[in-house]
């Protein structure tokens, strides 16, 4: 069952952890509103998150504070945030802060899938 809140598409994987697609970007007009859909999640029992950046074209300082607020949340409760299908966009931001050293990446969704089970 697929849900979309706030223009994020949720998934469902297992009963703690969901796939969100990012879509075209996380930034400052988007942020809060991911992390309300991530709040809300976490607040129905997923401690573990796969977001898909596949058709993402920005993600800014502001929707990266949205992803390490998320971070932060689930981290004390074994949950983890991971990063799939990262586009060439967010593949620069993720160099350049080295984001790359908190969040393990995955090649697909399936992979970070399997990766979570």
């Amino acid at each position: 069952m697929h849900t979309t809140t706030m223009n994020f598409q949720i998934e469902p994987v297992t009963h703690d952890t969901v796939v969100i697609r990012i879509g075209k970007a996380l930034d400052f007009r988007n942020a809060a509103d991911f992390k309300a859909a991530a709040q809300e999640q976490v607040c129905s029992g997923v401690r573990s998150f796969i977001l898909d950046f596949n058709d993402t074209g920005i993600l800014d300082s502001t929707g990266l504070g949205s992803i390490f607020s998320l971070y932060r949340q689930v981290s004390p409760m074994s949950g983890q945030v991971v990063f799939a299908s990262v586009s060439r966009p967010v593949q620069v931001v993720v160099q350049l802060t080295r984001t790359y050293k908190v969040f393990r990446q995955f090649p697909s969704v399936d992979a970070a899938r399997e990766a979570l089970r």
